[in-house]
């Protein structure tokens, strides 16, 4: 190699490096952390290398190729995303194996009962919104992937349970299934959860299994439900497939999304005021994000369906029993219990190990330990009262 062609290569190395450099320091426009980070505790530094970290443009490239070649080659993304045909995207929570399950199935059956005793003392009745896999109402598009086996009859054995504990709790997949037959989508292709559409049937079939069951104390409230801004959507699952930008053209087509918003109608009496005259909430919501989500507006879709206001305390990314704990230990509960509590709780958690967060590991102990004894009995009454029969 001649000099000039060795100056000109290390010329071009040195280019590229600034180049990339510079690349990198542009992202850093409009960065900023929380006051919580600070030079002197690290935190700081830590928050400005992770950002490095996902804005170095090799970083991206080598990280857009792989996906590239893992979605092309194998039809595989990263974990927590199954690939169905159609650009159908599923959750791998659906699909995989649990570890203990069998040990989580019973644990969380006992904390449901457990719940169902402790908002009982309060004189709450509990009615709660089991919501079906998305792998179960839409397995034409799964192609060769099956769930396993723990899924396959999670949403019926979880509806015989509750039935045997005297919970009441709509079936939600009939409904669902219907409307699909009509044309309806009630999920969404490229996210776990359901559309407004959706989120609508179900706080209809709720509100007629409320009204039918334990109907609401007080006078009935208008709500009227309006469209808002039609968005392109971007599901949740297309984020474990880290195609973008540079193989955009690969990714799962984006999804148009209208958005709806709830209002209370103005009393001709009393106005806005007459409506929350009466300072008793009759409804309170708790659930994960399929109620936490203002995209969906399932809040909103219950007020209408219900002629009630309803309290969410519903959480993003937590599971549905965590944001259960929190409620039960929230000043609200404490001193404004609802007469009917709503507990959205999506089938997949059920055989999992769901986070307590900061609850005390004793107290949800012994919400299992009351539970489990309160299942035992209800098992040992229906074991003998066919011998009684018999006798």
């Amino acid at each position: 190699m001649t000099r000039s062609l060795r100056v000109f290569y290390i010329a071009l190395f040195l280019v590229t490096l600034l180049v990339l450099g510079l690349w990198s320091v542009r992202s850093f426009f409009g960065f900023s952390t929380n006051a919580e980070a600070t030079v002197l505790n690290g935190r700081w530094t830590k928050a400005v290398e992770t950002h490095y970290d996902a804005e170095f443009p090799i970083k991206r490239l080598g990280t857009n190729l792989w996906a590239a070649l893992d979605f092309k080659l194998f039809n595989e993304g990263r974990p927590g995303v199954v690939l169905g045909q159609d650009q159908w995207l599923y959750s791998d929570e659906e699909f995989n194996p649990i570890v203990n399950e069998e040990s989580n199935l019973q644990g969380n059956y006992a904390l449901v009962e457990g719940v169902r005793q402790t908002l009982k003392d309060k004189g709450v009745k509990l009615v709660m919104a089991i919501v079906p896999a998305k792998a179960r109402l839409y397995p034409e598009h799964l192609g060769d992937v099956k769930p396993s086996r723990i899924h396959s009859n999670l949403y019926q054995d979880f509806h015989a349970r509750v039935a045997a504990d005297k919970i009441i709790a709509p079936d939600l997949l009939g409904p669902f299934n219907q409307a699909k037959l009509k044309g309806q989508q009630v999920f969404l292709r490229t996210d776990t959860h359901w559309t407004p559409e959706g989120a609508q049937i179900a706080a209809e079939t709720l509100a007629n299994t409320i009204a039918a069951k334990t109907p609401l104390n007080g006078e009935p409230q208008r709500f009227v439900t309006e469209p808002a801004e039609k968005i392109t959507h971007k599901g949740d699952l297309r984020l474990f497939l880290p195609l973008d930008p540079l193989f955009e053209n690969l990714m799962p087509a984006t999804e148009p999304l209208q958005k709806r918003n709830t209002r209370a109608v103005e009393d001709q009496a009393g106005g806005d005021d007459a409506l929350f005259a009466d300072a008793e909430v009759p409804v309170t919501l708790v659930g994960t994000s399929y109620s936490a989500n203002p995209n969906w507006n399932f809040v909103g879709a219950l007020k209408q369906a219900l002629h009630s206001d309803v309290l969410s305390y519903a959480e993003d990314g937590h599971g549905p029993i965590l944001p259960m704990l929190s409620y039960l230990k929230s000043d609200a509960f404490k001193n404004s219990p609802p007469q009917v509590l709503i507990w959205e709780f999506p089938e997949r958690y059920l055989p999992v190990n769901n986070e307590i967060g900061d609850a005390d590991p004793q107290w949800v102990a012994a919400l299992k330990q009351a539970g489990a004894r309160q299942q035992n009995v209800a098992i040992n009454t229906q074991s003998e009262t066919p011998d009684r029969a018999q006798n």
